[in-house]
């Protein structure tokens, strides 16, 4: 048996990750479930960490810097379609939208 916290884990159980949650922590993220792009600092696992940290992130960083601006510049006017809290979240292991409707 192992002690995590207050959570006593026994020999045995089934244990599942949710990696989801890990980029939502409160006591690391202030309001974290907002979202926020220029939120300093950023601790987030999302490319991962150490000898598991993905190979593609310094592509997928220089992506966001260069098609975000782009996208912003071609569409001024972009826009959510619906209101925030109509937005449904897929919450099955990868968190994120089931859909984005946005306008423009």
């Amino acid at each position: 048996d192992v002690q995590i916290g207050d959570q006593t884990i026994a020999q045995g159980d089934a244990v599942t990750a949710l990696l989801h949650a890990a980029n939502r922590d409160p006591e690391v993220f202030a309001d974290p479930e907002r979202f926020d792009i220029t939120r300093t600092p950023n601790k987030h696992l999302g490319f991962g960490a150490g000898v598991h940290y993905c190979l593609g992130a310094p592509l997928a960083r220089m992506e966001g810097a260069v098609a975000i601006p782009l996208l912003l510049r071609r569409l001024p006017d972009l826009a959510l379609a619906v209101e925030p809290d109509e937005l449904v979240w897929n919450n099955s292991g990868l968190y994120g939208l089931t859909a984005l409707p946005v306008r423009f």
